[in-house]
């Protein structure tokens, strides 16, 4: 495969794994394309085995760790930017009612996306736990736990439009 194919196959994978990092569209746009010019200007470090996700995903990580570096920021924290949207978020379901549909939803939802969710609002229990019980990593948890919560916003947003 060459690295226009590269590029192509796998680019908004990069996007979204930065995004959800950061949390910005054009930062992640600019993360993303530092990317895969750093990804390219040392293609023959990759051993060619298995799946060039996780060694992009690296890259990228990598990417956005230094520019917060250079934004000053002491560390990069994704659990901060959680957990300042996690009480908005959890204060929508204080209502007795919103919390039983939410609960009626979450009894339909596919596993292990109900599982994890479940787990991280009601068992409050962290994404290394999580990512544990699954055999998984905390990373797969957290972006698990993402998706779910995105399909449960939807669906409460349904509800509030009806």
């Amino acid at each position: 495969m060459d690295f226009d194919q590269v590029y192509r196959a796998f680019f908004r994978d990069v996007l979204f794994y930065v995004w959800g990092l950061c949390g910005d569209r054009v930062l992640a746009e600019e993360i993303a394309q530092e990317t895969f010019f750093k990804a390219l200007k040392s293609i023959d470090r990759f051993d060619g085995q298995g799946d060039i996700r996780p060694w992009l995903f690296a890259i990228s990580k990598n990417t956005y760790y230094d520019h917060c570096r250079k934004q000053k920021k002491t560390e990069p924290l994704e659990a901060e930017k959680e957990q300042a949207a996690e009480p908005l978020f959890l204060e929508k379901m204080t209502d007795a009612e919103t919390a039983f549909a939410v609960h009626g939803f979450l009894h339909e939802m596919d596993e292990p996306y109900k599982e994890v969710f479940t787990l991280r609002v009601f068992g409050e229990l962290p994404f290394e736990k999580i990512g544990q019980l699954f055999g998984k990593s905390a990373s797969w948890a957290r972006v698990t736990y993402y998706r779910a919560k995105q399909k449960v916003t939807a669906y409460m947003e349904e509800m509030e439009h009806e």
